[in-house]
């Protein structure tokens, strides 16, 4: 291979050479033939990638074994760990480069069967933190309060179930409403981030899926945004998948990425986007918080009233209750990570977490087994989407001026340079 293989084979100590631009664009060379080489072995695993062709041709035609991708993941960590730069931004880089490399050789092992990770374990291997826990019983008072809110004597998922009729987007309304939301998330994200002039999107309804929706961004500023529509989508969904699947959510993100590090930085690490990796903490972290960047307070629930609602026919009246609703479901978020947390460890099977989702996140039953299927796919990346909010909300929260204005630019350099889950301590 080069330098750094050469470096390793003769058996010089690796943390004997500093870092330099050479080595580290070699570290990074290698680190995306290996994310594409553990691509051929997990089809999920690499996201996006907009490198030279020949580099996936080669990864294709090679089938390099996960044994080969464990080794040599561990002599890059090893390599990049303790190297250190004076310019902040090639520092973020270095320990970029060692994290991912570092998540890459345990979705080596975990691939290989070797070794087992729990939920937490996993958490912690691949994404670089790990998620707090809590106690299901610690649910039931936010239970009570829906119970009280919703009126009538039904069981509360009944009552629930009728409450959230009322705001389905019927299927033929679903292109308009999504379109005028997308463009009110576009909109408000345009006036604090400079977006790419030729960046754009192409939105698609698709089912039998196991997520609600899908940014697959394709390079260039260009993005293929799917949204599933096998399951009744309510009105709240629109904003939520516009801003979190488009602005300043995935397509934002990655748009930004490849133009500041990919493109202007030559770094070719930001030309490959690892699904299981740190990076998706950030990347769901800040397409979960942008909502309430793009939305802030109540501005959401007046858009929805003022510009959704009359295009589905729904009850202006009904905005205030709705909103209300939202709030308390949303503190619902974390009882699915403990259900993930004891499924994941063998601890119950899917028709007792199907029972427990339902009963704690107030979904259907197909719609909770939906979500069953999508941990048995993308397994603890569950914790990415609440988790990974907070975390990022408690940075960019964390920054000298909370103005509106001073909360959208550090929001915006998270999106443009490469910070990782352990960068937001």
């Amino acid at each position: 291979m080069k330098k750094i293989i050469l470096l390793i084979l003769i058996g010089l100590p690796l943390s004997a050479f500093s870092a330099n631009d050479v080595l580290v664009n070699e570290v990074s060379e290698q680190y995306v033939k290996l994310v594409l080489a553990l691509g051929v072995h997990d089809s999920a695993y690499v996201d996006a990638y907009y490198g030279p062709k020949e580099w996936r041709q080669a990864a294709n035609d090679k089938k390099i074994s996960l044994e080969s991708i464990d080794k040599a993941s561990a002599h890059l960590v090893k390599f990049v760990t303790g190297m250190t730069d004076e310019d902040p931004l090639k520092q973020l880089r270095l320990d970029y480069l060692r994290i991912q490399l570092s998540s890459l050789n345990a979705r080596s092992k975990m691939l290989k069967g070797d070794t087992k990770y729990d939920f937490d374990q996993q958490s912690k291997a691949l994404y670089d933190t790990e998620a707090p826990h809590n106690k299901l019983k610690d649910f039931d008072r936010v239970l009570t309060e829906l119970d009280k809110m919703l009126v009538g004597e039904q069981p509360l998922s009944e009552k629930v179930d009728s409450f959230k009729k009322q705001f389905v987007i019927p299927k033929d309304k679903l292109k308009a409403v999504f379109d005028v939301a997308i463009d009110a998330c576009r909109e408000r994200t345009q006036q604090f981030v400079d977006l790419l002039e030729n960046e754009n999107f192409k939105l698609e309804f698709v089912e039998n899926k196991p997520w609600s929706g899908y940014n697959w961004y394709q390079g260039n500023a260009f993005s293929l945004i799917q949204v599933n529509v096998e399951l009744p989508i309510h009105v709240s969904r629109a904003i939520d998948l516009g801003c979190h699947e488009g602005y300043p959510g995935h397509h934002t993100y990655n748009a930004l990425l490849e133009a500041n590090l990919a493109k202007k930085q030559g770094w070719k690490e930001f030309s490959v986007y690892a699904l299981f990796s740190p990076q998706s903490l950030i990347a769901e972290g800040s397409a979960n918080y942008g909502i309430e960047m793009a939305f802030p307070g109540d501005e959401k629930m007046i858009f929805e009233r003022d510009v959704l609602f009359p295009m589905i026919g729904i009850d202006q009246k009904l905005a205030a209750s709705y909103q209300k609703f939202n709030q308390l479901t949303a503190r619902l978020n974390y009882a699915g990570n403990e259900i993930a947390r004891l499924y994941l460890d063998g601890k119950i099977d899917k028709q007792a977490s199907v029972e427990l989702l339902q009963k704690y996140t107030l979904t259907s039953a197909k719609k909770s087994a939906q979500r069953v299927d999508f941990w048995d796919t993308y397994g603890a990346y569950v914790i990415n989407y609440n988790w990974g909010k907070d975390m990022v909300k408690q940075w960019v929260e964390s920054g000298p001026d909370q103005s509106l204005e001073g909360r959208w630019k550090r929001f915006a350099t998270l999106l443009s340079t490469p910070r990782l889950p352990s960068n937001l301590n």
